[in-house]
């Protein structure tokens, strides 16, 4: 008879239960050894987090945080990257109940475009959103906004536009305080009419951090995902 070949933590991903002799042909999900589980839907669920491309657009997934019967659909990409600020979310909802549910980091060309259109999303999801055109005066750094809103907020989101790339080397953010703010799994960047790749080339920091993009996922559906992850 074959032996599973992880007996104790599960398989790290569907590629590794495919390959062991004992669980390859076993329906469903499978448990990470990051210690969320999720159920993995599609036709091809041996791909792995490796190949974030491929698994992208063969299957989608559902993570622990969204309830049953819920239209949202996710990659198993997404739910890696997205998991860690969950449970940034739940510490933060726990220990400083009154914080805004997220923040919006956008490039002032931005504020009256495609930031403007997220906010009005996020807000009609349920979202309470902090948002620069409301909450904060005109002139004040983007670092010190991100300081601000991260202060106030659960999470925080950084609208990835072309106007950002523009913007992100005159605002000289040090590698120190971008590292913090990712380290504390608040921040997610959103990519709109840009690449991964060409803020990469700006900001390698912070193009580590995989988010959502508009190229997968409409802003409404984008923002659908975000009042998922911050409901508590």
């Amino acid at each position: 008879m074959a032996r599973c070949t992880a007996p104790v933590r599960g398989h790290s991903s569907a590629a590794a239960a495919a390959s062991c002799p004992a669980c390859r042909y076993r329906s469903g999900g499978y448990r990470s050894s990051y210690g969320s589980s999720y159920q993995s839907y599609g036709s091809n669920n041996s791909s792995s987090y490796g190949n974030s491309s491929s698994v992208r657009s063969t299957s989608s997934a559902r993570p622990r945080w969204s309830k049953a019967g819920s239209s949202v659909s996710y990659t198993p990409a997404q739910i890696q990257s997205l998991t860690p600020v969950r449970e940034a979310v739940e510490v933060r909802a726990a220990t400083q109940p009154d914080l805004r549910d997220a923040f919006l980091c956008h490039a002032w060309d931005d504020r009256k475009g495609p930031a403007k259109d997220l906010h009005d999303l996020l807000e009609k999801a349920g979202v309470k959103v902090w948002f620069s055109e409301k909450d904060l005066g005109l002139g004040v750094p983007m670092m010190r906004a991100i300081d601000k809103g991260l202060a106030n907020s659960r999470i925080g989101l950084v609208l990835v536009t072309p106007a950002m790339l523009n913007r992100l080397p005159k605002e000289s953010v040090a590698d120190k305080e971008l590292s913090a703010l990712l380290a504390g799994n608040q921040l997610i960047p959103i990519v709109h009419n840009t690449s991964y790749e060409a803020l990469r080339n700006v900001s390698p920091l912070l193009a580590s951090r995989t988010g959502l993009d508009t190229t997968e996922d409409t802003m409404a559906e984008v923002a659908k995902k975000i009042a998922e992850l911050v409901e508590v």
